[in-house]
């Protein structure tokens, strides 16, 4: 009888092994899935928007596709595709901004552009760079990255640069080129 119980012990603990690694197992896979690459909470394609204020276009945004994920705990949307922004003043002059890729980061209200970033107004003047930041909130432009800005005044070249949407303020650092003064 005792060697029943020895063999009743060693079972129970054999099986009791079994099902504690089973469920190490089954644990470490909903970890993974915790871990799981996130999706967006919403996909179009082909968009046009027109933001507003006081009944005044003050955007359009279009694209070929938006990713928007409202859900993360950063919420941002994502343009992979591209975008083609134009922004309009109070005055309605309006300025161009194209990049191949870009996002907007909702809680910061920054718009990251990316890859091949061309920005241009009316009066002809245009900066070309690989990124670049836009401040919605001020109206600001500004990179680190090196640039190129072209004008009726010339062209230069830099690395680093900050700018209101208008070009009417402009900072740049590590500037070189001929630029016609006034």
């Amino acid at each position: 009888m005792k060697f029943l119980t020895k063999n009743s012990v060693f079972l129970f603990l054999t099986f009791f092994s079994l099902v504690i690694m089973a469920c190490e197992s089954n644990f470490r896979d909903v970890q993974k899935m915790g871990f799981a690459a996130f999706s967006p909470s919403g996909d179009a394609d082909a968009i046009n928007l027109k933001y507003t204020d006081s009944g005044r276009i003050t955007a359009t945004l279009i694209s070929p596709k938006m990713l928007d994920y409202a859900t993360v705990e950063y919420p941002f949307t994502e343009f992979p595709k591209g975008i083609h922004l134009t922004l309009f003043d109070k005055n309605g002059k309006q300025t161009y901004i194209d990049a191949k890729y870009a996002v907007s980061h909702k809680t910061t209200n920054l718009i990251d552009l990316q890859n091949n970033v061309k920005i241009s107004n009316q009066n002809g003047e245009m900066l070309e760079t690989e990124q670049l930041y836009y401040d919605q909130k001020n109206e600001w432009f500004y990179t680190e990255k090196k640039f190129k800005f072209t004008s009726s005044k010339g062209v230069s070249y830099g690395e680093g640069i900050d700018f209101s949407k208008d070009f009417k303020k402009v900072n740049s650092q590590k500037i070189s080129g001929e630029i016609q003064s006034e």
